[in-house]
């Protein structure tokens, strides 16, 4: 097999190997790494979780006295520094590896570009941008983490095939099927935070678990201004038992803000005087927080506000066939929105299969 193609087929293998860290090893980025001797794969590894081995260590591990002479493959740049664990660049000359080929150079700036130059002052051979797009999207919520200070915004909502998300009544229960609201429970078991309106709350008393509970335990948060979520609802209720942060507005009430606090919610104060300044401030503490994916749940008003400012990443989508009808029942975007098709936001990486009886889509905004 001629040189490029092995090393497009090892680096699509590495990449396979770091999806699987996704939930488990944020707000570090998703590195999956083959140490081959030819075709031969003699070790290979990924990061598993926050803070444990990183990829290139897990196979050397594998690979042992055999990795010397070998190519090691990783979708990122080997780190240089000292962190949570001692520099991969160490371990990768140590053990007398011949050549390294990466997808991308890793921006972060203890290492950007930094690792590569300690391998090749060592005498490694290193060849970059091997599968860089594939790993570039791969890594868009860490790479996006570093760049703007703010999460990967992931929007959610099930619609009706008019594209209404409740009733004229305000009924939404249930529009998507069993196996649509099932993706919904493993995508919230892998982000840092559920985003949602009080509204949203008000209307259905959501829980916003994960059943059953993934990789991660996510921050329900609820964007209310006047600090009026009820004491009775189920997120208050359970305030003690899993995370929840109550974005108030500055003019809200102190009295009200403690109430929630004596109930166990984090109440945290957004400056702003419109709904998307206060929006904009919470996505911001969100990226200080280390926060790296973020999923919307609504409603119509929140997903409105976030598409006028530019700030959702991708979308989940699940289209039910069912009609409603109905001038004031509710669309999925609220909001401005945009003035002509030309200056609509266009998806990308589309992806759509059946689910049940649903449609579900999965894309991406494209910049």
């Amino acid at each position: 097999m001629p040189q490029p193609q092995l090393d497009a087929w090892h680096m699509s293998r590495a990449l396979e190997l770091a999806a699987a860290g996704r939930g488990y090893v944020e707000p570090n980025p998703l590195v999956g790494c083959v140490i081959a001797q030819g075709a031969e794969i003699i070790g290979e590894g990924w990061h598993r979780r926050f803070g444990g081995p990183h990829a290139e260590i897990e196979a050397l591990a594998v690979a042992g006295s055999r990795s010397a002479g070998t190519t090691l493959y990783v979708n990122l740049e080997p780190c240089c520094h000292h962190g949570k664990t001692p520099p991969c660049t160490e371990a990768v000359i140590a053990a007398g590896v011949r050549r390294v080929v990466i997808a991308h150079q890793d921006p972060f700036p203890p290492v950007a570009g930094r690792g590569v130059a300690q391998l090749q002052a060592a005498g490694i051979e290193v060849c970059d941008g091997v599968g860089q797009d594939k790993a570039l999207s791969l890594n868009a919520p860490y790479l996006k983490l570093l760049r703007t200070h703010r999460p990967w915004v992931i929007a959610k909502w099930a619609m009706t095939a008019d594209g209404k998300i409740a009733s004229r009544s305000g009924d939404s229960r249930w529009i998507s099927s069993e196996a649509s609201r099932q993706v919904v429970h493993e995508l919230r078991g892998r982000v840092d935070a559920i985003l949602v309106g009080r509204g949203t709350v008000q209307a259905d008393d959501p829980l916003l678990t994960a059943r059953p509970p993934g990789p991660r335990v996510a921050t329900r948060v609820v964007l209310d201004t006047g600090a009026s979520l009820s004491s009775q609802s189920r997120l208050a209720q359970s305030a003690r038992d899993v995370p929840v942060l109550v974005a108030v507005g500055a003019r809200s009430s102190e009295v009200d803000r403690q109430r929630l606090r004596e109930l166990g919610c984090e109440v945290y104060v957004c400056e702003g005087t419109t709904h998307g300044e206060r929006v904009g401030a919470l996505l911001a503490e969100s990226g200080r927080r280390r926060m790296t994916n973020v999923l919307v749940e609504g409603g119509a008003r929140v997903l409105g506000t976030l598409l006028d400012a530019g700030e959702i990443d991708e979308v989940h989508v699940f289209i039910a066939p069912v009609l409603l009808g109905g001038a004031t029942a509710p669309g999925a975007i609220a909001g401005e929105g945009r003035a002509s098709i030309a200056e609509a936001l266009r998806l990308h990486d589309a992806k759509w299969r059946p689910l049940a009886a649903d449609i579900y889509l999965h894309a991406r905004v494209r910049r």
